[in-house]
């Protein structure tokens, strides 16, 4: 497609992509490009051969085009006016056992041909060991293959090293640590498996210094390439997924730097599990089918681990089909979790309940130490019988050690203001539950009795009564243990339909999206309620928190009011 007719859109935005992948075309942004940049990379990445297939065919024949577009893109975009690289970023988002690995070798060999620049350095990075040296194996088989190629390149086998004989060049292949830098900004870096860095809790600051070659006057090019998370993304992933997906929906401001090829469902399709499961709908996010995978083997798979548990089937989705975790949700999730998005008011904060409600509850879901502890207020709104919630949550920073799958989505949701990381929990979290919960007492916004609603059974929930008897709530009166497991099943039902019709709305923070998207159920009879242990290592803390504070605000309570207007309500006091 010519420049001109794509000028009206933001540079990289692509937002017909899934047209294009239905039409069996790359997701990717028609860019401008140096012809005969394009031509020299293309001859020598083809030349290039496969040391681990039969034969050990070019990829002239054993790659998908949809690659070669990439490394066009990536090594020969060109601005026509000014001669200036476009492309200083790639992320690409391509399923398992697509040759991303190989491929991205290939490509490295391929940039190290055709830089010039002398004594530089290039970096190929794996998050682990294992895949940094199944990396360097294959760039070095590729050269070995090709007698040719040995005038052209020094390899050094125990340093991992490529070395370009005519300009000095090196192209290394590493590990991710905070030690792969040590000072020189490289010219080129490829990562392999980004999502994995999301769970690495200084990534952050090593891309930081991997970047710092952009502003330099040789610039540095960075490529990701990665299948989706087996996790909630989290980090540094969830960072550069979500600003892809702004590029490619022309979200993200006129010139970006990173080109986005995110080979992805639409997410309304993410959640239709149906479509997902429709094995004919496999073959769009494939771009390597026919080359390294078959879908008879891929069936197979699936049949065979991938639909053995749900756990297990969400973890292989989200490998083979790239179906993000905590937006493809399963038949066992909560019912409500349909409607949550769409019950979010943002802009709802505790001031704002204080003022519009005329009856507030709290619930409390007590947190240990490597557990999460949330508070949670539901009101309802004057003269009706809708509901608000806001929600706050605390975590003692013990948990990021305790926790460590989830270090960096607590960390992600302690920068945006979603969860307080605290150093006692006693002495700040429980000490600012007893203030806030005073603070609705003496407006008069709580009920005369049953005020405070707490899963006596959790840990901390000492802590909890205590606090709040030292800000003078009596334990007897004003607290009410709620009984958790099939006795939640009606208030879990009750919340679900008032999400549905808006009638409960919420402060539309992540943290509790979170909560909600892990939240499990379990089946009793007829009854069917959020379980902890059905939902595994996911927290679903905020939910928990909510339904208790639902489940007094179920029992239609009448504000206690001030002693002022206790006063003046009562016609015997006012004679």
């Amino acid at each position: 497609m010519p420049l001109d007719a794509t000028e009206s859109l933001p540079l990289f935005a692509c937002p017909d992509w899934w047209e294009r992948i239905q039409r069996g075309e790359p997701p990717i942004a028609d860019i401008p490009i140096n012809e005969e940049r394009a031509a020299k990379a293309l001859a020598f990445f083809n030349r290039l051969r496969l040391p681990d297939v039969e034969g050990n065919p070019p990829l002239s024949e054993a790659c998908g085009e949809w690659f070669r577009d990439i490394v066009v893109a990536f090594l020969a975009s060109e601005d026509p006016e000014t001669r200036e690289r476009l492309v200083w970023e790639l992320l690409c988002l391509v399923p398992k056992k697509s040759s991303k690995s190989t491929y991205s070798a290939a490509l490295g060999i391929t940039a190290l041909y055709m830089e010039e620049t002398p004594n530089g350095q290039m970096l190929l990075i794996g998050p682990s060991q294992n895949i940094s040296a199944r990396c360097f194996d294959q760039a070095q088989a590729m050269i070995r293959l090709d007698p040719d190629l040995d005038d052209i390149f020094h390899i050094t086998d125990n340093l991992k090293s490529i070395k370009r004989r005519k300009t000095g060049t090196e192209l290394q292949v590493k590990t991710f640590d905070t030690g792969i830098i040590t000072g020189e900004i490289p010219l080129l870096t490829i990562i392999d498996e980004l999502h994995e860095l999301g769970k690495k809790p200084k990534a952050q600051k090593v891309m930081q210094q991997i970047r710092g070659g952009g502003i330099t006057m040789n610039g540095g090019q960075v490529l990701f390439i990665t299948t989706q998370s087996d996790e909630r993304p989290a980090g540094i992933w969830r960072a550069e997924l979500d600003k892809a997906r702004k590029i490619r929906d022309g979200k993200a401001g006129p010139r970006p730097i990173m080109l986005p090829v995110l080979y992805e469902f639409p997410v309304e399709l993410q959640k239709n599990e149906d479509y997902w499961r429709d094995q004919r709908n496999w073959p769009l996010v494939l771009p390597n089918l026919h080359k390294s995978i078959s879908l008879a083997r891929l069936v197979a798979d699936y049949e065979n681990n991938g639909a053995t548990s749900k756990e297990a089937e969400q973890i292989w989705v989200s490998q083979h089909l790239n179906i993000e975790i905590g937006v493809g949700l399963h038949n066992d999730r909560w019912t409500g979790a349909d409607f949550w998005q769409a019950a979010s008011e943002p802009g709802l904060t505790l001031e704002r309940m204080l003022t519009e409600c005329e009856v507030i509850t709290a619930g409390i879901d007590p947190g240990g130490q490597d557990d999460l502890l949330a508070f949670s207020l539901v009101g309802r709104i004057t003269g009706t019988d809708r509901w608000l919630n806001w929600s706050k949550l605390w975590a003692d920073r013990i948990v990021l050690e305790r926790r460590k799958s989830i270090a960096s989505i607590l960390e992600d949701f302690e920068k945006a203001g979603d969860l307080t990381m605290v150093h006692d929990l006693e002495a700040e979290a429980y000490a600012e539950i007893a203030e806030i919960c005073t603070r609705i007492r003496d407006l008069g916004l709580f009920p005369k009795t049953k005020k405070i609603g707490i899963d006596a059974a959790g840990g901390g929930a000492n802590l909890a009564v205590d606090a709040l008897e030292g800000a003078d709530f009596d334990a007897g009166d004003d607290l009410q243990a709620i009984s958790q497991g099939y006795k939640l099943n009606n208030i879990a039902g009750t919340v679900a339909v008032k999400l549905k019709g808006l009638s409960f709305r919420h402060a539309g923070q992540d943290i509790m999206a979170w909560c909600v998207e892990n939240t499990r159920v379990y089946q009793r009879g007829n009854a069917q309620y959020p379980s902890k242990e059905e939902s595994g290592a996911g927290k679903i803390d905020g939910l928990m928190s909510t339904l208790n504070a639902s489940e007094l605000m179920s029992w239609h309570p009448k504000a206690a009011g001030s002693g002022l207007d206790d006063f003046l309500s009562n016609p015997v006091l006012c004679v």
